[in-house]
């Protein structure tokens, strides 16, 4: 059987690919701010309530890292199937753009969280020692000591789960929520157009590039300091 491979048509297509970057851009920024953000806070609470920690509660602590070993491992088109009726309860669907940044947050939480708590953990701990014999609060140790020794490597970690969240993006198509991985699949792969799926692949290449870049040199910045 013979297979034709069609040529794209970008007057017919360019609009189309340019939202779909628009898409990407969007799901992974929101999902970058907010399952960073939470994640940082679980990754945080990991690594100071771990036993000798400044915040040390062994309960706390047992249930986090049971729920990040459970959750971190799921591959991400398995969770989206898994809590459709959380993302029903929250969001008020299970397709489209907000449904997917809804599993996006939920899967990048808890893979930041692992990241940060191993990044925590490198820090020398007679620089905490230091800070707590000189009578400085949990918070203050956490927000002057730990964050900032442990800062250039936060960045690089941030920076692949960055990566991460862009291959998740690209089966946010799986719940319509569109995005270059969604156009590639429809456009490229189900038309037989590899011009499609080229170009979509060197768009990923590049954000994923720039993203590597930048991350790489505000960590030596900090790191240098």
């Amino acid at each position: 059987m013979t297979t034709t491979i069609l040529a794209a048509n970008w007057d017919r297509l360019g609009g189309t690919f340019l939202e779909a970057i628009v898409d990407t851009l969007i799901m992974v920024s929101l999902t970058m701010v907010v399952g960073g953000l939470l994640g940082l806070l679980v990754g945080v609470l990991l690594y100071t309530t771990r036993s000798g920690a400044v915040l040390q509660n062994k309960p706390v602590y047992w249930l986090l890292n049971l729920l990040v070993n459970f959750i971190r491992p799921i591959p991400f088109i398995i969770m989206i199937a898994m809590f459709a009726p959380l993302t029903l309860s929250v969001v008020g669907t299970t397709i489209g753009r907000s449904a997917a940044v809804f599993i996006m947050c939920i899967a990048a939480t808890f893979a930041v969280a692992r990241i940060v708590e191993q990044n925590l953990v490198a820090i020398d701990p007679g620089v905490i020692e230091a800070a707590r014999a000189m009578g400085a609060s949990p918070l203050r140790i956490i927000t002057t000591v730990i964050l900032p020794e442990a800062l250039g490597p936060l960045i690089l970690g941030y920076t692949f789960i960055f990566i991460a969240v862009v291959d998740m993006s690209a089966m946010a198509g799986y719940v319509g929520g569109g995005g270059i991985g969604d156009f590639a699949i429809v456009y490229g792969y189900r038309n037989y157009d590899l011009e499609v799926t080229y170009a979509a692949v060197i768009v990923i290449v590049v954000i994923v590039q720039i993203a590597q870049l930048l991350g790489n040199w505000i960590s030596r910045k900090i790191m240098r300091r």
